[in-house]
This record gives C-alpha cells, structure tokens and sequence, in this order.
C-alpha cells in the first residue's frame, strides 16, 4: 500500500504546490507511477486529458491564480459518472465502448476546482451490489488482503486512495456504496445530505437515493474536498453540554453483527447513551423502493438483453422486478414515518454513532457467511441513512481479524460540520 500519496493529505499538497516544493504535472506523474494493476483500482486512465489539465493547473498558480485547495491535485472518479472523452462502463458489457459526450455535474465542480482528474475507477456493476466483486472488469481487490473484497459499490475509488494512488476519488452511495468500500479499506468515505452534489450526468440505481460522495485518508480530507466542492460550510452551534468530549451522541444500536466489530467501534464512544431505531424495519423500506427504481432503470436491457448482465446482477433485477407497487408506495409513506421519528433523536442529538459494517471484508466470491447472505448484510447498517437522505461520514475505526473497521457518524442536512469536527475529536 506504498502509492506515493499514502499519508499525505490534501492540506499537505497544498502547501506543497504553493511553495514551489511541488508541481501538479509531478503530481500527476507520482499518480500514474503509483497505480497497482493487481488491484484493479482503475478501468480507464488518461494520461494525456491529466496531463493537460495538470500543465494549465501549474500555469495558472504560477500566474496567481488559485482555484482552492483541490487545485492541481490528483482526483479518481468512479466509472459511473460521466467524465467528457472517457468511456462510462458502469462495470457492464452493456455499456462496452460506450464514450461520455459530456461532463457530469460533480465533474464539472472537480475541473472548476482545479483538480486533475486522472481517471475512471472500477464499480460493482451498475452500481448494484456492496461486494465490488461483480464487474465485466472483474475484482477490484482490497489492498489490506488482496484475496478479499474492498467493498462497493465505489470499489476502485476506494482502493485507488487507501493504495495512495490519488489522494482524493469521487463516488456514489445509494445503500452504503461510499462507506461500505471506505470501512473495508481502512479510509474515510462521506455521504453528504441527498442532492447535495447534483447527480446530473451519474447513471442512476435508484433515484430516491442516489448520492454523490468523496473518498480520502481522512474526515479532514473529506471536509476538505466536500466543502472545495459545495462551497463553504454554514455556520453549525456547539454542542449543548460541553462537557461531553465527543458532543452530544447517541449510540445507535446496531442490528446482527460481528461483536468484535461492535466492541471496537463502541470503545470510541464509551459514554454515549444507546438509542434504538427499527434497522430491520428502515432495510426492508429501503429494499421495496430500490427495487423499484432499479428495476425501472433496466427493465428494457432485461428483457431485450439478459445475457449481458453478470449473473447476480441480472438475478437481483429479476427479483426486484416483481415488488408489486402497493409495496413500494406503502415504502414511501413508511419513510416519511421514520423521518420524523428520527428528526426527533436528532433533536435531542448532535450526531448518532454506530458502525459502519456488521463484518470485516469478505473473501472475494464469497456469497454468505455468518451473519446470512452478503447482499444485505453489508447495507444493513449503512442504507437507513440514504433512505432518510442524512449526511453520513465513515471514518477508520480500528482492525478486527487485522482488518480494518469503520464507524458511521450520521447527523441532520445542514450539520456536517459536526459530523467532520467530532471526527476530528475522535481522532486525537
């Protein structure tokens, strides 16, 4: 995992590249030299596009033009969002040779921040599974075990950053498919509020709950990158009771779960009160509404052309295609339930915590292990939080088995400055 950007944070670059220490065109050389194709971070790269951008990054801070602190650094994005030029995959042979004609939104604020994107990363295929191990491109390892899974959906994006290839990648979290990668591969991942990176220009799972996320070392890179992206953070009050080291949080008890996880996730917030939330409930909620809308984006390619699907994933579209509507509607009314519910627990909460993952990464292949199947055991603690549309941030919390762990910090829209100031705490 020695890539040259292993340890180094945005705030690092920064100040290199202002200094004269560095240059974005040597950054991106570092990059490109950095990448692993054992671990088939990325399907694409464009060494020429980069190096374009990196040259006009060098250009204009050397003429006092400075875009922000993503400015000339090296950025990852995931195969399925638009880049202009580069081909969209979306890790199907449905998609072979299919050229972006234009840039996503998110793309768009990368370039107008001064990043340099330098290529695509791979996906679980149409971003509909958190193994990361269903692909047309095959595997994205996890670079802690490269016999087991980094997680997905946003493999590649993981890998690529906890590697040091790139310091910083792009994602997308529909069920989990930021953090789910981030907590397998020991890295940050963040979840901000839904719609609050437009997904303009990203081929959509599930509309209701698509996110566009970022990928880094660290929350503080995440801020960083989130806010480079979005614009500056509002101002959020301080804790009530100051005397709580880590804010007000309450731990959110988590349903079927390895206890050595839960033990070592909990151990961060030794006093923070336990709170319940019908899990199982929200997941079924979840799963009768993604259902729906996957199946309403693939209908047409399931029936004209199943057999370019990879087998779970056409398996998967099958089954979602036969949740009847009194269900999904039923799903939608449910949710407005649990949102307020869960608007009151933050009422009285700066943020609630919990893990991120029920298990530590699985061996690639691997369908079922203690906890059931895969599928959904690897969202069951991460896709309440898209169901509700509430930012939520993954941060390392440790190892397991001598792999690593996450834990999920989730606050209400508009707060995430709490989210990335308790990480900071956390992780001093």
């Amino acid at each position: 995992m020695g890539g040259f950007f292993t340890g180094r944070t945005l705030a690092d670059i920064g100040r290199d590249l202002r200094a004269g220490d560095e240059s974005a065109t040597g950054l991106l050389a570092r990059a490109l030299k950095s990448v692993d194709p054992d671990l088939n971070a990325f399907v694409t790269l464009d060494p020429e596009g980069a190096e374009a951008a990196a040259r006009w990054a060098d250009e204009e801070l050397a003429a006092g033009v400075d875009r922000g602190p993503l400015h000339g650094v090296p950025v990852a994005v995931k195969d399925l969002i638009d880049v202009a030029g580069l081909p969209t995959g979306m890790g199907s042979a449905h998609f072979d040779g299919h050229v972006a004609e234009t840039d996503a939104a998110c793309v768009t604020m990368l370039r107008d921040a001064g990043a340099v994107i330098v290529g695509k990363t791979g996906t679980h295929e149409f971003a509909y599974g958190g193994t990361g191990d269903v692909s047309v491109n095959g595997p994205v390892r996890n670079p802690h075990d490269r016999e087991r899974m980094s997680g997905g959906s946003s493999s590649g994006s993981a890998v690529a950053v906890a590697a040091g290839m790139v310091p910083l990648a792009l994602g997308t979290d529909t069920g989990g498919s930021v953090r789910i990668p981030a907590a397998f591969c020991g890295i940050a991942g963040f979840k901000p509020p839904y719609d609050a990176i437009p997904t303009q220009g990203v081929f959509p799972l599930s509309v209701s709950f698509d996110h566009v996320g970022v990928l880094a070392g660290s929350a503080a890179d995440c801020r960083i990158a989130y806010h480079a992206l979005t614009g500056p953070a509002e101002a959020v009050p301080s804790p009530v009771d100051e005397s709580a080291p880590h804010g007000r949080v309450a731990w959110i008890e988590p349903s079927a779960i390895d206890p050595d996880v839960e033990r070592t996730v909990r151990a961060l917030f030794p006093d923070a009160p336990s709170e319940r939330i019908d899990l199982l409930g929200i997941r079924q909620v979840f799963r009768a509404i993604q259902d729906g809308e996957a199946y309403d984006v693939h209908a047409e390619r399931v029936a004209e052309a199943p057999g370019l699907y990879q087998a779970p994933t056409l398996e998967r579209l099958k089954n979602a295609g036969r949740t009847p509507g009194w269900r999904y509607l039923r799903a939608v009314r449910e949710r407005e339930r649990i949102a307020r519910e869960v608007a009151a627990l933050l009422d009285r909460y700066d943020y609630l915590a919990m893990p991120t993952l029920p298990i530590t990464a699985p061996k690639i292949g691997e369908t079922e292990g203690p906890l059931g199947p895969h599928v959904p055991t690897l969202v069951s603690l991460t896709c309440p939080w898209n169901v509700l549309g509430l930012p939520a941030l993954s941060i390392p919390a440790g190892t397991v088995h001598g792999l690593p762990v996450g834990a999920q910090l989730i606050t209400r829209p508009g707060a995430e400055t709490l989210l990335f100031d308790a990480a900071a705490r956390l992780a001093h």
